[in-house]
Order: C-alpha cells, then structure tokens, then sequence
C-alpha cells in the first residue's frame, strides 16, 4: 500500500542533560570535546527514537542548534541584543538581535548539522532552516550609515540560498523553510504589505533553484509554538494562506490541529493549492501535551482528505516540539509518542484512502 508522504517540522525537546552541558559550555565551563559527545549522544538517541515511530524521512531534531531561527548568528560580532521582541499569549516574549554593521554574513550554514546526522541515520534526511524574511527583521528600521537596506538585502538573499544549497550538498532529501513570522506579519500589518514583502523575498530566493530542486524545499507556517504558547493563534488563519500558497516551492507545512476552525482554512486550502504543489497538514497539536490517539489523527486526515486532492496531501506535525534550545514544557516522551501516533494515524487513512489499491 502507498502512504501518505508524512514528515516532523523540525525540534525535538532536548534533554535536561543536553541542556545542561550546552550552558556549560557557553559559559566556558566544559571543552569542545566533551560538547560534542554530548551532541553525538543526543543526536543518535534522537534518530534511534524516530526511525522506531516509523518514520519514513527524518532529522536530527535540532539537537545541537540554539533555536531554529539564531543558529546562522551565533558569535557573530555585528549584532547587538535589543532587536525586534516577539510577544507570546502567555505573557514570556523572544527578542531578535538587531544588526549594528555590514556586511552581513551568515555564521554558519544549516547543511553543517548533516554530517552528524548522516553517522546514525539509516532513512533519508530533512534539514530544516530560517527564512530569508525572518532574517531581514535584523536589519534596523533607522537604517545604517555605511551599508544600506538594499545591500543588505542583496547579502541576505545570497546567504539564505548558500543555506539551503549547503542542506543539498551535503545530502538532505527535503529543506523545510520555517516561516513562522508569516502569521504575526499580519498582527504586525493587517494591510499585509509586511506579508507580501517577505514572500516576495523568499521567492528571490527560491528562484535561484531549479523547478525540480523547488519540489523538494518546503515552507513552514504556524502561529508559534513556544513553551505551549503562540504569538499569533488569534490572527485569522484564511487570512494568510492565499498569499502564502503563491510561495514557488513545492511544499507547504502547514499547522491546523489546533486551529479552532480547521475545516474553514481547509476550505480555502483547497480553493488555492496549485497542480504542482503538496500540503503536509498539520494533524499534531505540539501545544497540547495530551498524546493523539491514532484514530483522531486518522480522523483528522480524513477531514483535510474531503478539502485537498489526495494526491497533494501530506501530513505533519503543527510545528516543532521544542524551536529553542531551552524549551522542555513537553518532554521528549510524549513528543515522541505523538509522532508514533501520527504515524500510525496516517497508515489508517491510507488504508481507507484505498492509497495505491
């Protein structure tokens, strides 16, 4: 029988021990050898545990990045810590760092955690990396003498498709582009100029890409997900996927377990896919820490199953389980039996899909 294509977003919580070391470090209290045989413990421990959901693509569950958004600026020297503050409902907030000179350069490119990965993984590889949108909110709104937005941009554009090109190179199958911003962009400019300048970007980007490399990058959307908080759940959702949808890339991730009217933004899902494109719907509520049981993702890919061509259907997670490295409000026991349950789930509505009969 055919599946389903089914796949994670990205994060899996780190454990106290990790989390532990990767403070110590940072604070120059244990060297980089110990470090990394933290990370490689953590890394094979978590692909071991994917590969046992069955999982058919996996990754490394961002074990040994700071956040899924700060990874490329780690120890640069051109940033300064009073950038863009991101608020979350329940009241903690996030803070980007902001640019204080050019150029502006990448630290490190995403494709570097591959190598790790690719010593304990016996199933094809994602690599998830920060978009080119979330990255221009480093650039300050009063501008810099000696390096000017357009410049920037133009080092930026080429930055995020070294990202992406070095994801590739170095042997994943699928790069999903996290684009949470998206939802908030519309909180931040209900006009939704803000939106459509960053997709905008993001299709600079992606055209550097041929069609066939495109239907194998993705765009990730959701309201948050950070200590079991959002920053933009309240922003009507149909609102956004239009837009979001006219993104050149062949995959779209796309949370809805926890939407409060997923059937309403499935509508309009539907109404805008094109031929050439996949929707990976979001049948995990990362947010919640009761575990799904397999008969209510089932039920939820029947659902998307009436709305979106079966043949552009995926199914995922809402988001990742832990985007910065200091998240634990879901252990990695219950982040790991949700991903089972989506598994399975998504056999059962093969099976009743009549998927390859």
């Amino acid at each position: 029988m055919t599946l389903l294509p089914t796949e994670g977003v990205g994060s899996i919580p780190r454990s106290r021990e990790l989390q532990e070391a990767i403070v110590a470090f940072s604070q120059g209290n244990l060297p980089l050898n110990q470090m990394n045989q933290f990370f490689d413990h953590a890394v094979e421990e978590t692909i071991r545990n994917l590969e046992a959901t069955g999982s058919p693509i996996i990754s490394d569950g961002e074990q040994t990045k700071t956040s899924f958004v700060t990874y490329p600026l780690d120890n640069l020297k051109n940033l300064a810590s009073d950038g863009i503050s991101i608020p979350f409902e329940d009241g903690h907030t996030r803070q980007l760092p902001r640019l204080t000179n050019g150029p502006f350069h990448y630290s490190m490119y995403a494709g570097s955690y591959l190598p790790r990965a690719k010593k304990y993984a016996n199933r094809p590889l994602k690599q998830a990396v920060i978009s080119a949108s979330a990255m221009s909110l480093l650039y300050p709104q009063d501008g810099l003498p000696h390096y000017s937005q357009d410049q920037f941009l133009s080092d930026l554009i080429k930055e995020s498709v070294a990202d992406i090109r070095s994801c590739f190179d170095n042997g994943a199958v699928h790069v999903q582009v996290d684009f949470t911003e998206a939802r908030l962009s519309l909180k931040l400019d209900p006009s939704k100029g803000l939106l459509q300048r960053f997709i905008d970007l993001n299709n600079q980007v992606l055209s550097h890409f041929s069609e066939q490399e495109r239907q194998h990058i993705g765009f990730h959307t959701c309201p948050g997900g950070d200590h079991d908080s959002t920053h933009s759940a309240d922003v009507d959702y149909p609102e956004l996927i239009p837009l979001f949808l006219t993104l050149n890339s062949g995959n779209f991730y796309m949370q809805m377990a926890s939407e409060k009217d997923p059937i309403k933004s499935l509508k309009i899902v539907g109404e805008n896919i094109r031929p050439n494109q996949r929707v990976y719907v979001g049948v995990i509520d990362v947010i919640n820490e009761e575990v799904e049981s397999p008969e209510t993702v089932c039920d939820r890919i029947m659902t998307a199953a009436e709305y979106i061509p079966v043949h552009q259907l995926g199914t995922t997670d809402d988001c990742g389980f832990s985007p910065f490295s200091d998240d634990i409000a879901t252990s990695r026991a219950t982040a790991f039996a949700k991903i089972a349950a989506r598994i399975e789930g998504t056999k059962m509505a093969s099976e009743k899909l009549k998927l390859g009969a």
